[in-house]
């Protein structure tokens, strides 16, 4: 390994940098245009302050193969200017539940030419099978940084105010930017600063990096979708630790899909954001009976506020992906041209609506509040020793006891399956969502058990027939939407998918039933 050098850092200070790795803990905040001069005087930053700070002209130059390589295995290679020094970093994306983390390894290089042989060989491929050769520049960042170190009771941080540009090709985007650096201490400061920030200007939580904007603006490509990552809890964990792991990963769910869902470039991203929302109420559900913290509640309120913004964009993503795309292919003698131009008018008012709701400060605010709820352990705060108590006891005896008042309750739901109404086969959907979740959570304790994957295998096919029965009712609601527009052959066409529905309805009834009658007499798999 090479020996240590002294580079510039990017506050001003001599620092040794060894191509070791790294973990970067860092939150950044986007600002409105002109908003960072007054930003920088907010009386927490100016009274933590250890001086004036430091600004610094910084430019980036970020490299790939022509065939994106290293975006593709969801790495950023830059070599950064910064006066005489040119100092190069290898990115790599956030761990499963941990957002704020970057993996990275710097060293420092003769000029803005990247040099891979500087890097350590764990970095691993495809960095260890490339060449200096393969590189190209696929854009630049050019950036005025101030930035300042703040002295904080229990931490250290490094607060940067950026401005300036991305720029690809011949195209540009404006750069306007917070970035809060932990440097040591507990990364709940950092949401406590974000916080500050936002009462004092309509601030966004940024959820993509400079590179993966810079990526975007220069191929017109974004990440997909992401959907949940599996959990992994075991039977040595605590309520305590797993409530953390639970939370922490739906948190970095929502962060993964905030920007797709925003740019609407896959109705996927909605509906990954809807489901991590839900798993995050059901998260607060199961646990708020025996630990009845505020927190839970307040987390409740919240994502189901969100779920409400994202809820009219996601139904007409699907009454056009499913419903409308599968009659088209099963009647292609019927004209559905103007319902679909109809469809489409709706999509895009109710992503309008969404992108203005996603960018309110009320949505930043609850991902602050999240993440510091996380990173704090905020369920512990205002409950009683009793409840304290339970956060302590192994994972596997609150299990157990969870699912049991959850499976009683469904089938308690569902006595009368067959002269359940639709609201009230809504309600039934609900519960054994939370079930459902609940299994998929706590599976990892069970995993030895294969009576555990039968009965989540089950209980997944019947929520999957419940929704086809919802999503049946909902596209009642919209196809009404449309009926009042004056146009005789969307009538036509809404006619047709009317009756449609009504003969699909008889048959996802049947399916329904039958997969009522599996699920109730499926064995419990807990407690055993």
């Amino acid at each position: 390994m090479n020996a240590p050098q002294q580079v510039v850092s990017d506050s001003g200070a001599t620092i040794a940098v060894r191509p070791a790795e790294q973990a970067e803990i860092e939150l950044t905040l986007l600002a409105p245009q002109g908003a960072l001069e007054q930003l920088r005087e907010m009386p927490v930053i100016v009274q933590h302050a250890r001086n004036r700070g430091a600004f610094r002209r910084l430019e980036t130059v970020y490299y790939d193969t022509p065939e994106r390589l290293l975006f593709q295995h969801g790495m950023s290679l830059r070599v950064r200017r910064s006066g005489k020094h040119f100092i190069q970093t290898l990115k790599l994306l956030p761990n499963i539940g941990q957002p704020l983390i970057r993996r990275q390894w710097e060293t420092p290089v003769e000029n803005v030419t990247p040099d891979l042989a500087q890097l350590p060989a764990e970095v691993g491929d495809p960095v260890a099978t490339l060449s200096n050769d393969a590189l190209v520049p696929v854009f630049a960042t050019r950036v005025r940084r101030h930035a300042r170190q703040l002295d904080l009771p229990d931490a250290s941080v490094e607060i940067a105010f950026d401005e300036g540009m991305i720029e690809a090709g011949g195209r540009q985007q404006v750069l306007s930017e917070i970035e809060l650096e932990l440097k040591s201490g507990n990364a709940g400061i950092l949401f406590d600063l974000g916080t500050q920030l936002l009462d004092a200007a309509p601030l966004q939580v940024g959820t993509r990096s400079k590179a993966e904007r810079g990526y975007a603006l220069a191929f017109d490509v974004v990440r997909p979708a992401a959907k949940a990552e599996p959990f992994s809890i075991t039977a040595e964990h605590v309520v305590d630790d797993v409530i953390a792991h639970l939370m922490g990963t739906c948190w970095h769910h929502l962060l993964k899909n905030h920007a797709v869902a925003q740019e609407g470039s896959d109705p996927e991203g909605v509906h990954q954001m809807r489901v991590a929302l839900r798993r995050l109420r059901t998260i607060c559900a199961l646990f708020r009976r025996d630990i009845p913290s505020p927190a839970f509640h307040t987390v409740n309120n919240e994502a189901r506020w969100l779920m409400q913004q994202l809820g009219p964009a996601r139904e007409w993503d699907v009454f056009a992906e499913t419903i409308v795309a599968r009659l088209a292919a099963a009647a292609p003698d019927v004209d559905f041209g103007s319902l679909r131009e109809a469809v489409e008018r709706q999509r895009k008012s109710s992503y309008a609506a969404l992108q203005t709701a996603l960018a309110d400060p009320r949505c930043s605010r609850f991902l602050l509040s999240l993440g510091h709820l996380v990173e704090r352990r905020g369920w512990r705060n205002e409950i009683d020793s009793e409840a304290l108590a339970v956060l302590s006891l192994p994972m596997l005896t609150l299990a157990n006891k969870i699912l049991a008042r959850l499976h009683r309750k469904a089938l308690r739901r569902g006595a009368h399956f067959r002269q359940l109404n639709v609201d009230a086969q809504h309600d039934l959907r609900i519960d054994l969502k939370k079930l459902r979740y609940a299994a998929e959570f706590f599976l990892p304790l069970y995993a030895t058990r294969a009576s555990a994957r039968r009965y989540a295998r089950r209980l997944a096919r019947l929520q999957t027939s419940l929704g086809r029965a919802r999503d049946i009712a909902s596209s009642r609601i919209l196809l009404d939407a449309m009926r009042q527009e004056d146009q005789p052959a969307l009538h036509l066409a809404i006619g047709a998918v009317a009756g449609w529905q009504a003969r699909d309805q008889i048959a996802a009834a049947r399916t329904l039933r039958k997969r009522w009658r599996r699920f109730k007499t499926t064995p419990e798999f807990w407690g055993r």
